[in-house]
């Protein structure tokens, strides 16, 4: 197998044409929406895409801001209900208020994970605080396995501690990487880390070589096997990779979060806030919201919950 300027070429059999190169990494550029309903807010989406669902178990990325909160109003999501996944909440600054309707009432802060399981049916909200002047950060969604989907209601919060590499500041706040782990348990193997590369710094990092690897830059630009990434994009690592290096070519920091998983190899049906398996899951779950049923009531919020969108005149198919 030849390899060069970021590409990698399969060999071609004698009298085989030539194959065309497949990228080492595949760029995954974003597109706006509007999230949260009337008073929505404009997020940055990179997954799932046509091309790409999933990464590992990771289906959905939302990234938002730095968004100036005196001009925008900021987050102001109402009650909203999901199921067969986990939403994860991280932050690089701003601070976000959760409740659920499991009762947890907790904060989002910069560096600390939240992490929500909403197997058989959860709702929540979320709304950033008046203190808060700079919103900015990523809202990722884990799809649950089959055997857990209909699990029980969780929360969990998690201050992961900052590791030094070679320039590089990391947080792990799921899965093992530059050698911590996270103590928040997963039900698929997952990695998710914060890495904050110093000027004109190189790490490499040792990964899963199981893995599939997600890479999302939010500030500066980052090169890893000869693509540069810049910032707002997902950059799309396969798997079968023993390291991962990262390449900060700039007179100022750069940022992203990594993700990853092993491939997950379960079709799933991806529609509004619910992943499930087939129409009629996606079906029952916005009638019993609809109805009032399956998800609970989410205390202290000022406001009517988001009602669900009309189902399409088509089935929904396993992507």
């Amino acid at each position: 197998m030849s390899v060069g300027a970021g590409r990698i070429t399969p060999p071609a059999g004698p009298g085989d044409p030539q194959p065309c190169p497949v990228p080492a990494v595949e760029v995954l550029t974003p597109r706006d929406v509007p999230l949260g309903g009337p008073r929505a807010m404009t997020v940055r989406r990179t997954l799932p895409q046509r091309s790409r669902t999933l990464i590992g178990a990771w289906c959905f990325i939302d990234h938002y801001g730095p968004d100036d909160v005196a001009r925008t109003g900021g987050m102001d999501v109402a009650p909203h209900p999901h199921i067969g996944l986990q939403t994860v909440s991280w932050l690089f600054s701003g601070e976000i208020e959760h409740r659920d309707s499991m009762g947890s009432h907790a904060f989002v802060r910069p560096g600390e994970l939240n992490l929500m399981t909403g197997g058989h049916g959860i709702s929540h909200t979320e709304v950033s605080t008046p203190g808060t002047t700079v919103l900015h950060g990523v809202q990722l969604w884990v799809a649950l396995p089959g055997e857990h989907r209909h699990t029980g209601r969780d929360f969990r919060h998690h201050v992961p501690a900052p590791v030094h590499r070679d320039g590089a500041v990391i947080r792990v706040f799921l899965g093992s990487l530059a050698g911590d782990t996270s103590p928040v348990p997963a039900f698929t193997p997952l990695l998710g880390a914060e890495i904050v590369l110093g000027p004109h710094a190189t790490t490499t990092l040792d990964t899963d070589p199981a893995f599939e690897h997600g890479l999302l830059v939010d500030q500066g630009s980052i090169r890893t096997d000869g693509t540069v990434l810049r910032g707002g994009e997902l950059g799309y690592l396969r798997p079968g990779r023993a390291a991962v290096t990262l390449v900060n070519e700039t007179d100022a920091p750069a940022r992203a979060v990594l993700v990853g998983g092993t491939p997950f190899d379960e079709p799933i049906v991806m529609w509004w806030n619910f992943v499930g398996r087939t129409h009629e899951d996606i079906s029952q779950a916005r009638e019993d919201w609809e109805h009032g049923t399956r998800f609970g009531v989410v205390e202290g919020y000022d406001g009517d919950r988001i009602p669900a969108p009309q189902l399409p005149t088509t089935r929904l198919k396993p992507r």
